[in-house]
């Protein structure tokens, strides 16, 4: 259910199983990580085919899991391999983002969306909660306010909401486009950015680690 396309700087990954809103099931989870974790471009680029982003996990098999806390890691590393790639990771979200498709774009380094993008975690209709990541991630991100909002109502919010959150950087006719500015920067210096913006360290230990990678930048540079 992954496509994937090297675009000069930008390796395109394509959620492609739109007849199921590009649900995720366990194989396709294993190979999304897999094909983030080998990509060598400088940006990876992550979309949905079709009319979605993606609907989350694919509910018919959540319906027959005989262990939901392997599921639930299962998918857990998946959104740690695209949060911890080297390649920065854009999220090109046109349609619904729902469940663990919304938590999938919450690993990216970017979130960029169309005007036709909505983003929604439905898990307490079904009586589930959005467990790849999804209660760590969310609350992080837009503040605890509106992830517990969004969470306890389950209710869908559009693009123009979803930018007033934080959830999204952008609201863009083409996400792509996105991808290809991001990857016309210096690829190193793209790399150690996120490195450095994804540190959770101490104050200290972070800058510390900022001058020693701005270091390494300007030498780069003689």
């Amino acid at each position: 259910m992954i496509e994937t396309d090297s675009k000069g700087d930008v390796r395109h990954v394509t959620l492609a199983r739109p007849e199921r809103r590009n649900a995720l099931t366990p194989e396709g989870l294993d190979d999304l990580a897999r094909t983030v974790e080998t990509a060598t471009e400088p940006v990876v680029y992550l979309s949905g085919a079709g009319s979605a982003f993606c609907a989350g996990a694919d509910l018919e098999v959540v319906e027959d899991l005989e262990d939901g806390r392997a599921f639930a890691e299962r998918g857990q590393r998946t959104a740690s391999a695209i949060e911890a790639a080297e390649s920065v990771v854009v999220a090109g979200i046109d349609g619904p983002a729902r469940g663990g498709g919304l938590e999938m774009a919450l690993a990216c380094d970017l979130r960029i969306a169309t005007p036709e993008a909505t983003f929604g975690e439905p898990g307490v209709s079904l009586g589930l909660f959005g467990a790849w990541g999804g209660t760590v991630r969310l609350p992080r991100l837009i503040g605890s306010a509106d992830a517990m909002d969004l969470s306890l109502s389950g209710r869908v919010v559009d693009a123009e909401e979803a930018l007033r959150m934080g959830l999204v950087s952008r609201i863009v006719e083409d996400p792509e486009a996105v991808a290809r500015e991001v990857a016309d920067n210096d690829h190193r210096a793209l790399a150690l950015t996120k490195e450095r913006l994804r540190d959770d360290s101490s104050t200290a230990e972070q800058e510390a680690a900022e001058a020693v990678a701005f270091a390494e930048l300007i030498e780069r540079r003689r």
